[in-house]
C-alpha cells in the first residue's frame, strides 16, 4: 500500500532528488497530479505522510485552479493528524495560508542561485540543520509568504527574507528547490514560459550565469539535500515489515 502522498502539479516539476531517498526507505510513492487530474480527491488516511511540489500557479488562483482549495483542505487535514506534511515553492505557500499566514507577489523575483541563510532555530532545526549557516540553494519564484504564527522561521536570504518555517513537529515550508539537481534545473531553463518568466524578472544576472553557477553548485546542493531529506523522512519513518506466519526468513 503506497505510504507517501505526493501533489504535482505540473509534469515539470517533479519530486527531484527526493524521490530516490523516498524509495530507498521502502516508501511506495501515490501521486496526485493535478494537472491531469485536476477533480481528483485524495484522502490523507492512508498515507503516513503528504509532500506538496511546486509549480507556475499561485495561492490567488483557487477560482480558475479549484484543486488549489482541494490541496489545502487535505493540507489542513494533515496537520490535524499530526502526519509530516513538507511543501516545497508553491507548496509552501500553500502550508503558509493553511495557517492563516498571506501569500504575496514579492517584490523581487529569485530565479537561479542564492545564498541562503539560516536563522538561529534553522541551525539548530532537527531537519534544515544540515545547510549549516549559509548555503547555496536553487530559486524560481515570484511570490512569498509570511511565516505563521507560532512557527519557526528557518532561513532567509539577502533578497527574501521567508525562505522556510517549521510547524509544529513534523512540517515545513522550504521556498527554495532543494530538490533540483543539474539536469532538472536545465529542463527549466529550456520550457519557453519559464525563460519568459526568467527574462521579465530583469535579474541581476542572466541564463548563462545560472547554469555556470548551477556546474559548481548543483552537486554541492543534491548532497546537502540528501541530508535534509533524510531527516524530514525520519519524521516519516519506514514501512513495516512484513512478517511470514510460519517461515523462518
Amino acid at each position: 500500500m503506497p505510504r507517501l502522498l505526493v501533489f504535482q502539479h505540473v509534469a515539470a516539476e517533479p519530486l527531484g532528488t527526493l524521490d530516490r531517498l523516498i524509495r530507498q526507505r521502502g516508501h511506495r510513492i501515490k501521486f496526485v497530479n493535478f494537472e491531469r487530474e485536476p477533480d481528483a480527491q485524495p484522502c490523507l488516511d492512508r498515507y503516513r505522510g503528504l509532500v506538496v511540489l511546486g509549480g507556475p500557479m499561485n495561492v490567488e488562483d483557487q477560482e480558475r485552479r479549484p484543486h488549489l482549495k482541494t490541496e489545502l483542505r487535505a493540507i489542513e487535514t494533515a496537520l490535524a493528524q499530526n502526519k509530516p506534511v513538507l511543501g516545497i515553492c508553491l507548496g509552501a505557500q500553500l502550508l503558509a495560508h493553511v495557517l492563516g499566514a498571506p501569500v504575496q507577489r514579492h517584490r523581487e523575483t529569485e530565479i537561479g542561485w542564492y545564498d541562503v541563510k539560516t536563522t538561529e532555530a534553522g541551525r539548530s532545526d532537527p531537519v534544515l540543520a544540515p545547510l549549516g549557516a549559509v548555503h547555496p540553494v536553487f530559486q524560481w519564484h515570484s511570490y512569498t509568504f509570511e511565516v505563521p504564527r507560532d512557527a519557526h522561521h528557518l532561513a532567509e536570504t539577502a533578497s527574501c527574507a521567508n525562505q522556510a518555517f517549521r510547524y509544529g513537529q513534523n512540517a515545513y515550508g522550504f521556498q527554495f528547490h532543494l530538490e533540483a539537481n543539474r539536469a532538472l534545473i536545465e529542463r527549466w531553463l529550456s520550457i519557453p514560459s519559464y525563460r519568459d518568466d526568467m527574462l521579465a524578472a530583469s535579474l541581476p544576472h542572466d541564463e548563462a550565469a545560472i547554469r555556470a553557477r548551477t556546474a559548481s553548485a548543483a552537486a554541492v546542493m543534491e548532497a546537502t539535500a540528501e541530508r535534509v531529506f533524510n531527516n524530514f523522512l525520519d519524521l516519516v519513518g519506514r514501512p513495516a515489515r512484513r512478517i511470514l506466519l510460519g517461515s523462518s526468513r
